[in-house]
């Protein structure tokens, strides 16, 4: 009895061993994938997902045009495929029903008013006062309360990119929420580096336009990202256009001229940063906008822009193993069989739903091969069990 007891006990194992190997080669397998174009060729990304948060830390009407950087932002992400499921935005939404809006239901960035920022298919995660320090910093580290949805949380692994964008008033090394608090250069770095602990990051690419932009980047530690600022430091960051009507600027300057460029980007461009970068004139946006890249692996001329402004994601094609004459002729006989098959069964009465399968397809099928070789094992261990047993 003991020694049916212990052959079970080593027929089970062995049959664990062989599951677990299969599912080893299986993961092996997607592994290569992903590493097949690693970043140590500083060639493309290796990233799956792409995410955005979408940061206006300003409220009141005079700031009318920090409202439209962030909305211009939200546009352009959502046209090159971030679905918004993906996108964080954040937003005082103050502006666009202010009683002091000649357009109500509104937010323009052009003085043509060409096109309603706001519109009808627009969706804001925190708003109003729900935009603070703490929240930003909750959403980075996904440090969230159980109740908290599932719109509001950054889902991101360690094979997402990730585009923060950050627009309002700042100064040295902080930047203003709401006139309320101030979230620092420390600050932001550390919940960087939470997310890199907590593998919540591929690549990160950090914009912000605020007065002294470039300082709020210097504190970052974390490998993997890229930061860009519209102004140094001692430097403002200036509007670019006023319209009459509405009595306020619509948008600034540096904003104004990345989202220039990127209307002319769609989803399969190979537009890289470095071209991105060239196109912005720091005469024209009145400071020296900033890049910092000693964090990042790739160079500027192979980062494209769709890395974090698109939702593009790798896909292989396969192609189909070659097969002899042999088997060819063996598989279309099995088709005349099985078309046979299928006219004869349609010639008798069926019950709804009904579905008519061929059994060589059924009987070649990894779950029918899978079947067989456990009820193997299970018929083998039950038979010696059984000898050993009566001896």
């Amino acid at each position: 009895m003991r020694l049916s007891f212990f052959l079970h006990l080593v027929i089970g194992i062995l049959s664990w061993s062989w599951a677990a190997a299969s599912t080893d080669s299986q993961e092996q397998i997607v592994k290569d994938f992903f590493d097949k174009n690693s970043n140590s060729n500083n060639e493309g990304s290796t990233h799956t997902n792409n995410w955005a948060v979408l940061v206006c830390a300003s409220r009141y009407w005079f700031n009318y045009r920090h409202m439209a950087n962030a909305l211009g932002m939200y546009r352009t992400v959502k046209r090159l495929g971030i679905p918004d499921s993906n996108i964080i935005l954040m937003l005082a939404d103050d502006v666009s029903c202010n009683q002091r809006n000649k357009f109500p239901g509104s937010v323009y960035f052009t003085p043509d008013r060409g096109v309603d920022l706001y519109g009808d298919n627009i969706e804001v995660d925190y708003r109003g006062y729900e935009v603070t320090v703490e929240n930003f910093i909750r959403v980075l580290t996904g440090r969230m309360e159980p109740s908290v949805p599932r719109s509001k949380r950054l889902l991101t692994d360690e094979r997402s990119n990730v585009f923060v964008y950050m627009t309002g008033h700042g100064g040295n090394e902080f930047l203003k929420f709401q006139d309320n608090e101030e979230i620092s250069a420390f600050d932001i770095a550390d919940a960087f580096e939470q997310m890199y602990q907590k593998k919540r990051y591929n690549e990160i690419f950090f914009m912000i336009d605020t007065c002294q932009a470039n300082t709020m980047y210097s504190k970052f530690y974390s490998p993997n990202i890229l930061a860009t600022g519209s102004s140094e430091l001692g430097e403002s960051s200036y509007s670019h256009a006023n319209d009459h009507d509405i009595g306020v600027a619509v948008i600034d300057a540096y904003t104004h001229y990345v989202l220039e460029y990127m209307e002319n980007v769609n989803k399969t461009s190979h537009a890289s940063m470095q071209q991105l970068f060239s196109y912005i004139d720091p005469v024209k946006i009145n400071s020296h906008f900033g890049v910092r890249t000693d964090l990042f692996t790739r160079s500027l001329d192979n980062i494209r822009l769709t890395d974090f402004f698109g939702g593009v994601a790798q896909a292989e094609i396969v192609s189909r193993p070659e097969t002899d004459n042999t088997n060819i002729n063996r598989i279309e006989e099995e088709e005349v069989l099985s078309e046979r098959n299928i006219t004869e069964a349609h010639s008798r009465p069926r019950l709804p739903n009904q579905q008519t399968i061929s059994w060589w397809s059924y009987a070649t099928s990894p779950q029918y091969k899978q079947l067989r070789i456990w009820s193997s094992l299970v018929m083998l261990g039950g038979l010696i069990g059984l000898v050993f047993s009566r001896k």
